[in-house]
This record gives structure tokens, sequence and C-alpha cells, in this order.
């Protein structure tokens, strides 16, 4: 038997991951306002949505390199090293940025994110294969350390030490490896949201007339004459739009405006989406809610979004792929780095004021600035002797 089977199978007395118990079945289950929540359902609201992919899009877009350190405290770019490669096309049917937008997608909705990870015989990893988050438990073993048990899709149970896992993490309970989901969290946020939309559902779908007829004289309509009026007011609502139409001596139009009801459930709605915003540290503004928006402060909110939102996200790729993809010896010597230079720019004005400091500073030079704005070089003036 190869010793890592021996090491797979060493299991007893083993005690589940409490965090992971506490989420077995994934993270779904009921709310008190009735509603089954899980990550497919928290989805299906278009805040969460939203947020989701406001996170996970914009992490992926961003460049990410791998740096040498070189003597002196310098850096330079590590294009040709095999984790740059590895970053840029983790397995044979995702990109970089398809492989990282799921992942990151992935830890936001279940609080975990796993691929296997696939290394040559010069401990190198070439391949990165995801694994959904529901079908991973996580073990932890008599010796202290944890184990993978993936259900691929035959049905076959893969056991995984965690040197062969890439593991991305929501926070975590003290002691514990496995992340929170913040779908389980906020259960009965979401609940409540999908509730309110089950009930607008239910509301339009019966539909409610736009107005009433008031019968404001002594007189009781027979039968056929009902059928008269309800005909011509068929007509009208369908084809009769712009024309006049007579109403029996007796009858009168009334509006129904919204209600104080409908107010309210607007305005429950209109809480949802914030909550849910609060629910992933996700400015509203930056999920179309533009509510509390004016053009000055916009730019502002952009630039909180990188640093308040995005950050967290951007450290735990950046953490995990240094501590779980680089040996030792190597993650001493090269790091991965996402550039967010291009987001923390800012409006022309004040990316040229930010130029023109650090070039009076002596920190950056005219070709540097150039580089940063995507211009190409200028060639170099030829000294003119005749």
């Amino acid at each position: 038997m190869k010793i890592l089977d021996m090491l797979r199978g060493r299991t007893e007395q083993r005690a589940a991951d409490p965090s992971w118990a506490a989420l077995s079945g994934g993270v779904g289950g009921n709310s008190a306002a009735g509603t089954y929540v899980d990550a497919k359902s928290a989805e299906s609201l278009a805040a969460v949505f939203a947020c989701v992919s406001a996170l996970s899009e914009s992490v992926s877009c961003l460049p990410l390199h791998v740096y040498r350190r070189a003597d002196g405290g310098d850096r330079e770019r590590a294009d040709g090293h095999w984790l740059s490669k590895l970053l840029d096309a983790p397995n044979s049917y995702q990109t970089g940025q398809e492989f990282i937008e799921s992942q990151t997608a992935a830890v936001l909705l279940h609080g975990n994110a796993y691929a296997q990870k696939i290394s040559n015989g010069a401990g190198e990893v070439v391949e990165l294969l995801p694994m959904h988050p529901a079908r991973v438990s996580v073990v932890r073993l008599d010796s202290g350390r944890h184990r993978y048990d993936w259900t691929d899709d035959s049905g076959k149970v893969v056991r995984l030490l965690a040197d062969e896992v890439l593991h991305l993490k929501d926070r975590a309970e003290s002691g514990s490896i496995v992340g929170k989901s913040r779908i389980a969290v906020a259960r009965e946020n979401l609940g409540l949201a999908l509730a309110l939309r089950r009930h607008g559902s239910n509301t339009f779908s019966r539909g409610r007339p736009s107005a009433v007829l008031v019968n404001e004289g002594k007189r009781d309509f027979t039968t056929e004459e009902l059928k008269t009026i309800s005909d011509r007011l068929e007509y009208f609502s369908s084809t009769g739009a712009g024309k006049v139409m007579n109403l029996p001596r007796g009858l009168k139009w009334e509006n129904i405006g919204i209600s104080n009801e409908d107010m309210e459930f607007i305005a429950a709605q209109q809480f949802a989406v914030a909550d849910i915003a609060r629910i992933f540290r996700v400015s509203p503004v930056m999920i179309q809610d533009l509510t509390h928006a004016t053009f000055s402060n916009v730019t502002e909110l952009g630039l909180q979004f990188v640093r308040y939102s995005l950050q967290r996200w951007l450290s735990m790729w950046e953490w995990n792929i240094s501590r779980s993809l680089l040996g030792p010896i190597a993650r001493q010597r090269y790091q991965a780095e996402f550039a967010v230079e291009g987001l923390l720019r800012g409006d022309s004005t004040k990316r040229a004021e930010f130029y023109k400091t650090m070039i009076d500073a002596g920190v950056m030079d005219a070709s540097e600035c150039r580089r940063l704005e995507n211009l190409p070089q200028r060639p170099v003036d030829a000294t003119n002797d005749g």
C-alpha cells in the first residue's frame, strides 16, 4: 500500500470538523419566514447575485502576477515561472480568470472552495481541479491532520490529504479550518427577502383591479346590463385606449391608488437590498442601487469598494497561493500579487495630480507614468550634429 493511501486511511477515532458538522447537508435550511434558504435559492435574489458577481468578477479580472524577490529588496516579474503558467491556465477547461471567478463565488456562497492539486515529479503543481463544496467533507484525523473526502461525478469517494487540496475559505470559527457560509449565517435575512419576493409574485399573478365602478344611484342593474358593462370595460381596456367611455347613469369610475400595505412592501424590498449588501460588505452603489448615490461620491465609493470590499478576497488568494502552491523555500523568493493600480487611479484630474506629485518628488519618471496609462514609450530624440 502506498504511503499516501495509508495516511488517508488513518481514520480511527476520527472526529468530524465541528464547523463542517454545522453545515452538513449544505448551507440549506428553513427560515422563520417559511422559505427554504440555500446557496441556490439565495443566488436567485438579484441583490445576492449582484454582490457575488461584483466581488468575484472584479477579483478575477485583475491582473495576477508572480514576482521574484531580488537582492536589495527589489523584485521583478517572473512570467516564465511555473506558478505564473499555472495561474494563467489552471486546468484544461478553464482560464485563470474563469477559475478565480468560480472559486471566489463558491467561497461567497458556500463559505469554502476546494481544488485538487495535481503535481509532477518535481513537486510543481501543474493542474488545479475544482471540487464542488457541497461534495466535500473535511475530517479531522486522530493525528491532528485533516483529510478531504470528495465525491466525484461518478459517486466515487476520493480521499485527499490537506497537502493535495487548495482550500479557500471565508471566516472560520476558532480551531476550525472550514469557513462559515454567509448564506447560512444570514439565513433569516435572506429568508425574509425570498418571502417578500414570493408575496409579490403571488399578488401580481392573481392580479388586482386598477379601478372600480361605484354605483351611486338606487337602481339595481340586471344581469344582462352588468354583462354589457363588463364587455365595454373589456373593450376599452384592450383596444379603446384614448377613447371616451360613457358609463350608465349612477355609475362612477374611481382609480385605486397604492395602498399603505403596498408602500410598506416596496420599502421592505428596498431594505432587503441594503441588508444583503451589508452581508457581503458591498456598497449598494456597486449593485446598481443608486438611491443614495451622487455625482460627487460615486468615485469615492468605487475606491472604497477596492479598499474595504475587494481587499479581503485579494488577500485570501495571495496568502493561499503562497502557502498552498509554493514550498517553504520557494515562497521566500516568489510571491503572487494582484495589480489594483488601475482601479485606484480615480478620474483623469486626480491621476494627473498624482503623477505630477510623484514626478516632482523623484519617485517616478514620465516613462513610468505613461506605462501606467498604457501609453507607448516616446522615442528618444536623436542629437542633430549638422
